[in-house]
């Protein structure tokens, strides 16, 4: 007998139908899967028949096979248990009216006790699900709640195959999953356990990282250990505007696919914050392997990707991150498939200024020897500088200050200026698609948006000519100006803008490290 089930199969960070075709017959006595099935799949049957028998039901004897359609197509995972399993106990007719399984997309990887646990991508194959018009969506509890969030889908969280072989019995059938995806989703926004005002001191630093968010750029932090490069950077997206939630479904969608989704959570409601260590991979930073899965600067779309020390990361890792810099996306090409990320993130840096750290240190002298601090600095390279649009000295905190008891502006206060000028740049670019805040913004749109005036001509030619910046850092300094006249409520750019992006650019400056 002839059975068809249907389950999906995720590629980047969308999911393609798949059609489980079981059949069996008396025509032989193996078990065989084709369709491209991955190593993953073909062992399946052996789970499969173990968690089948041990519930009671009866595994066939005879020749069973299961075609996975479009057979083309690589199949990869555990989750094509569940339907497999279904369409066998179907075809050899321990479930009735088979045709029923036809209205579900049904998936889940089996124990051998028949428990039925969690899969990855979730929130993409039930949006797939509901385009397509299926009854439901049958899936492990533990997904539930991400796949629920997908409105007009009926969404059945189970935990045991008994569970499915019931409800298609019409014995017990579970009510549908439901959540408030919207309250919860707002609850949990703003809930941070870190604060701007526990660091003491640095108020020109947080005035630059408040610029930062305020247009969405890139920065890096330069300064001796111990002066809070790392405290402040990850204290950064308590000052970002909160996720819409539209935002947080396609963040959502990038962690469920790499099966990053934090537990006992639905949803993404914070901006991610991604750190990862410096002996990270190409592969792993952008993206990759057989079949391609996101990587950290896809996890860290809109929010910020945060690199520690970063002349210890390796050369070519650093290199691959160019193009994503600019187009907010990565494409992965192999062989048989091109797969886009999404990759719109910000990008916050850290860095010593010299190997031994002490280099323009108030007080410690530097140890290095003659030439290292400039050695250290071509770790990285130009480009990539020149895609970083503000460099930030940090300096260490006074005594005094770690001392003091004086309060300082809380995240909170910060996050209200951010927001209002967020909003002035969202009325700016409310007819371009694709560009919601002044990092985004092309040659041709800058030309348009920050129109300067003679004595800011003036200034910023004498700093070209001085620091000898490159046209792409002309271009990050007015739109460093433009994000500063919007924190002030300006409609024009001023002067002082203009000289206080420039400040912003200290890895510029003639003979730094020399």
């Amino acid at each position: 007998m002839l059975v068809k089930t249907f389950g999906s199969a995720v590629f980047g960070v969308e999911a393609l139908t798949i059609s489980v075709e079981v059949d069996v017959n008396n025509q032989g006595t193996q078990y065989f899967i084709v369709g491209l099935p991955d190593n993953a799949i073909k062992e399946s049957l052996q789970r499969i028949e173990s968690a089948i028998k041990s519930n009671g039901f009866q595994m066939p004897r005879t020749k069973l096979l299961v075609n996975l359609a479009p057979a083309d197509i690589k199949k990869t995972g555990t989750a094509f248990d569940l339907p497999i399993a279904l369409g066998t106990l179907a075809a050899t007719g321990q479930i009735p009216n088979p045709e029923q399984l036809e209205k579900y997309l049904i998936m889940g990887e089996l124990g051998l006790d028949g428990v039925v646990k969690p899969i990855k991508g979730a929130l993409p194959i039930a949006l797939q699900a509901q385009k397509e018009g299926f009854s439901g969506f049958i899936l492990p509890l533990a997904n539930a709640g991400e796949a629920a969030l997908v409105k007009g889908l009926k969404v059945y969280g189970i935990e045991h195959l008994k569970e499915v072989a019931k409800f298609f019995h019409d014995i017990q059938k579970p009510e549908p999953y439901c959540i408030n995806s919207e309250e919860k989703f707002f609850s949990a926004q703003n809930n941070y356990d870190i604060d701007f005002s526990e660091v003491k001191g640095q108020q020109n630093i947080k005035r630059a990282l408040e610029i930062t968010a305020a247009g969405g750029h890139n920065a890096i932090l330069i300064g001796p250990p111990g002066a809070g490069k790392t405290m402040l950077a990850k204290r950064l997206p308590t000052i970002l505007p909160p996720l819409s939630l539209e935002e947080a479904l396609e963040t959502t969608k990038i962690h469920s696919v790499a099966g990053k989704m934090p537990e006992h959570t639905s949803i993404v409601s914070k901006r991610p914050f991604r750190s990862p260590h410096h002996t990270i991979s190409d592969a792993a930073l952008v993206g990759g392997g057989g079949n391609p899965q996101p990587g950290e600067i896809s996890l860290a779309h809109n929010g910020v990707l945060f690199l520690d020390e970063l002349p210890e990361f390796k050369r070519t890792v650093l290199e691959v991150m160019r193009q994503p810099l600019e187009e907010r996306k990565v494409t992965i090409s192999r062989a048989k498939i091109a797969l886009d990320f999404p990759a719109s993130f910000m990008l916050i840096a850290s860095m010593n200024p010299c190997p031994c750290g002490y280099f323009n240190h108030p007080e410690k002298s530097c140890s290095c020897p003659p030439g290292a601090v400039q050695k250290y600095l071509n770790k990285i390279s130009g480009p990539l500088l020149d895609r970083i649009d503000l460099h930030v000295e940090v300096t260490p905190v006074a005594f005094d200050e770690l001392s003091s008891k004086q309060s300082f502006e809380k995240s909170e206060i910060i996050r209200e200026r951010v927001i209002t000028a967020r909003n002035r740049q969202a009325i700016r670019y409310q007819n371009m698609e694709g560009i919601y805040a002044n990092a985004q913004m092309g040659s041709k749109l800058l030309k348009e948006i920050c129109v300067i005036d003679e004595k800011s001509k003036e200034l910023l030619k004498k700093a070209m000519t001085k620091l000898n910046l490159s046209a792409r850092a002309y271009d990050r300094i007015l739109k460093v100006s433009r994000t500063i006249a919007d924190l002030a409520n300006r409609e024009n750019i001023a002067c002082v803008d203009i000289a206080e992006a420039i400040q912003y650019r200290s890895l510029d400056r003639e003979h730094w490290g020399s």
